[in-house]
């Protein structure tokens, strides 16, 4: 047998192991999207707020974020086998952590432990796949790859519903359990050994990085409460993000070893490939976040509901790479991303669109749309990244691709929070100025007569106008979103035609590249 039909890694019992990474990947992935729907239940039982819960998903993205550029330092330090075993530990316990938190600030403390272990599994799964598959099966292992990257965000509101509506909001977290102890025993028996390397790190360069990203997220997510720059506090955090994100720009340009190689960000391909990762990943995670809150607390659904209103994104992606996966195979990317972001576009569009009283079937069609704009976005992109990319760099790009998809995920949600907390306030002012004199049910003086009767009244409008600002301010949100997707289309003109690496087809450049 040809050297070159080997696989870089030999195992024992390949399938076993597979299906151990995929399922530490798959957990993962799942708790980005399975407690979406049971934030209502979460605010209630914390004593959060609508604005303050969401630190439940913005603290695990960004904690990912942060770690995620040490991931090819570690590996070369302790080796795949130690830092997956190391990795589904800590998220397992941190999992059955957070079901058992009793306050807000437990919550989040948990969900960043979660969010920095788990910030390793879906890199690791890809590594693993690729080094355990011949160059002529990757393109096929890795379309498995990214089927099993959606059915975590398909799947995740389908069972976070269930589990909440069914046994408590908790379980949404000890579902981590079973599978995560079964992922550590596979991993156990069957990931081997893999050469160690003593590489430096740029640990300046990191901690930068680090202080940057969470004192951007610091303000995003506590500006609302703080009325933003009126307060000492958000000062401070604005001039450490603004800060060190430019200490870091200078670093990384001036470094002699810096954190990312100074030749990825001089191929223009992949330098446009990251803001369109940013924009995905603002966009996705938003919207993941904004549709429970606006399923449960304006159409009055439960939970489950919830998470089957929501399946149809996850249907569409699958859909759509089953009947078109050939297709898009042998398109010009450029073309893809576009029709992706049309697509999503127009499904950005008709939700903002939506009224209070409003059947099913245009959450579903909206659902569906943007389901497919996504599979025609996730691979062009990474074609459009890695395609005239040098391979020696793919590791670092990988690592910074998956950092600014979290980054965009992170800042996506907590934007989306805060333009929607402000703009409730802003409609209801609005409407409630618009509201006749005649709204009150007893004229003049009668009104504290007929107190209990005139109360009853007012606090029935005052929640119909509360019902239509929020309204409002969702809608608002999904048409700034729609507007975003339409205004990244003109930079596919910087893109250039671009062939992949030699020796690969364009499927496996943008499989190594993916995720």
């Amino acid at each position: 047998m040809a050297q070159s039909d080997l696989p870089p890694l030999r195992v024992a019992n390949r399938p076993l192991l597979l299906v151990g990474v995929m399922a530490a990947m798959i957990m993962q992935t799942l708790d980005t999207t399975i407690a979406n729907v049971a934030l209502p239940h979460m605010a209630a039982s914390l004593g959060a707020t609508r604005d303050t819960i969401t630190w439940v998903l913005t603290s695990y993205v960004l904690a990912s974020a942060v770690v995620l550029p040490l991931a090819g330092w570690l590996v070369d330090r302790v080796g795949v086998r130690r830092l997956l075993l190391v990795s589904v530990t800590v998220f397992t316990l941190s999992s059955m952590l957070c079901g058992v938190a009793q306050s807000l600030d437990q919550m989040v403390l948990f969900r960043i432990l979660q969010g920095v272990a788990g910030a390793f599994l879906s890199p690791l799964a890809q590594t693993v796949i690729l080094d355990t598959s011949t160059a002529a099966k990757r393109p096929r292992m890795m379309s498995i790859y990214t089927q099993g990257v959606m059915l975590g965000p398909i799947s995740g509101p389908i069972i976070g519903g269930y589990l909440t509506d069914n046994f408590n909001w908790r379980w949404v977290f000890y579902v981590n359990l079973p599978v995560g102890i079964g992922c550590f025993i596979l991993l156990w028996l069957y990931m081997p050994k893999t050469p160690l390397r003593d590489r430096k790190i740029d640990l300046f360069g990191w901690l930068l990085i680090a202080a940057a990203v969470s004192g951007l997220q610091l303000v995003l997510d506590r500006g609302q409460d703080r009325d933003w720059f009126s307060s000492a506090e958000i000062v401070i955090e604005a001039v450490i993000a603004v800060s060190c994100l430019w200490m870091a720009l200078v670093h990384l340009t001036t470094a002699r070893a810096p954190l990312f190689p100074r030749e990825i960000f001089r191929d223009r391909n992949f330098t446009i490939g990251l803001v369109f990762t940013l924009l995905m990943g603002l966009v996705m995670m938003s919207v993941m976040a904004l549709l429970p809150g606006l399923m449960q607390q304006i159409y009055g659904y439960s939970p489950m509901q919830s998470g089957l209103l929501l399946a149809p994104r996850g249907v569409g992606m699958l859909l759509s790479i089953t009947l078109f996966g050939r297709w898009m195979a042998r398109v010009d990317p450029r073309l893809q991303l576009g029709i992706g972001l049309c697509l999503m576009s127009l499904s950005l569009w008709l939700m903002a669109h939506w009224s209070v009283d409003m059947p099913r079937m245009p959450i579903v069609l909206s659902g569906v749309i943007q389901g497919v704009g996504l599979s025609f976005s996730f691979m062009p992109v990474n074609l459009i990244a890695f395609a005239t990319l040098n391979p020696r760099y793919r590791t670092d790009a990988s690592g910074l691709t998956n950092l600014v998809r979290n980054l965009g995920s992170s800042v996506g949600i907590a934007a989306a929070a805060v333009l929607l907390a402000r703009n409730v306030q802003i409609n209801h002012a609005e409407i409630s100025s618009r509201l006749p004199a005649m709204i009150a049910p007893f004229p003049g003086d009668m009104n504290s007569a007929f107190a209990p009767f005139s109360g009853m009244v007012l606090g029935t409008v005052d929640a119909m106008v509360n019902q239509q600002a929020a309204m409002i301010a969702y809608l608002d949100d999904f048409l700034i979103m729609s507007f975003g997707c339409l205004a990244a289309i003109p930079l596919l003109l910087l893109v250039k035609p671009g062939s992949p690496p030699k020796g690969q087809n364009a499927a496996a450049a943008a499989a190594e590249g993916a995720h």
